[in-house]
């Protein structure tokens, strides 16, 4: 991927926490604190953790009622809301000042996770027209961060917060965790793909569908499962139009996007998935496990989004069977 250099980049939804916390936007915490590490190995190991992390996320952001045979609402109901823009003291440390143009997008894995934010704001809102909002903030953080949903250590990964409509992510995770213990790929688009999917996240809680999510039911065909498929295919819907992307002056962000963006994105999809992991932390595959898919449900819903390129066609709950 190749970012114009001409394009100016927007910082103010873009800010680091630094280590050991800071505050997501929003004050105090939604529910208790969060610290699940990430175990090196062994039987469900990491498996478990994205059940309770899929699981936390949901239930304690969104509202979401969980319990067996629970009835109910659930969804999101009103939330109040007001267009992040984060000021200079809420920006942390300066991790990100320095990050002002498409070639410094080009020159710095930093500033291209600023770009990167500039175009799924940009697309996302080209998409959406009025039913769009952008996420409050893009937060990067090392060692735990406070959050609305509650306090989360970097053993989480990147995770939407739809109480605070943040993205929190320690960006350690792709060479420790990510490549280092799934055997996932190594890129620079590795990083986009996760963001997008975190972004995809987002439209579900503004579309609604988030609120879908009703039962503590696992496997293939669970709601959990498609909403994390739908998260996969609007990663692949921004990926079809990435390159359409503008400033806010109209200059293009993303020059191209090539076959080996597409083919990392495809590896981390498949380095996620939730078969493959059950395989890679030693334990035997249990589909009725399953929160986030299989490698191929993962692979195949981001390629639909990007062959697709087609709202509508991400629609995962409508699905017979995805």
């Amino acid at each position: 991927m190749r970012f114009n250099p001409k394009a100016r980049l927007d910082r103010s939804r873009v800010r680091d926490a630094g280590s050991g916390g800071g505050g997501g936007l929003g004050g105090g915490l939604g529910g208790g604190g969060m610290r699940i590490p990430i175990p090196g190995g062994g039987r469900g190991g990491i498996g478990g953790v994205i059940l309770l992390v899929v699981l936390f996320l949901v239930a304690q952001c969104a509202g979401v009622d969980l319990r067996l045979g629970g009835g109910g609402g659930g969804g999101l109901g009103a939330q109040a809301y007001s267009p992040a823009r984060l000021s200079d003291e809420q920006q942390g440390s300066d991790r990100y000042a320095g990050c002002t143009t498409g070639e410094d997008a080009n020159n710095s894995q930093d500033c291209a996770r600023v770009a990167i934010e500039n175009s799924l704001t940009d697309y996302w809102e080209s998409e959406l027209g009025g039913k769009f909002r952008p996420e409050q903030a893009m937060v990067t953080f090392s060692g735990s961060v406070d959050t609305a949903c509650g306090a989360a250590s970097s053993a989480v990964g990147p995770f939407y917060c739809p109480s605070d409509e943040s993205i929190y992510l320690d960006t350690t995770f792709f060479d420790d965790v990510l490549e280092g213990q799934l055997g996932g790929p190594d890129g620079s688009f590795v990083e986009f793909y996760v963001l997008a999917h975190e972004y995809g996240h987002h439209i579900s809680n503004v579309l609604g569908y988030m609120g879908q999510v009703r039962s503590q039911q696992t496997g293939p065909q669970s709601d959990a499962v498609r909403l994390e498929l739908q998260a996969d295919c609007y990663a692949g819907l921004w990926a079809h139009h990435a390159t359409t992307t503008k400033d806010a002056s109209g200059e293009v962000l993303i020059l191209d996007l090539t076959q080996d963006d597409i083919n990392e994105a495809i590896e981390a999809a498949k380095a996620v998935g939730d078969d493959y992991i059950q395989k890679r932390s030693g334990g035997r595959v249990n589909e009725e496990a399953w929160t986030h898919g299989s490698s191929e449900q993962r692979k195949k819903w981001f390629m639909v989004g990007y062959q697709q390129g087609s709202l509508d066609a991400c629609d995962t709950f409508a699905a017979d069977r995805v």
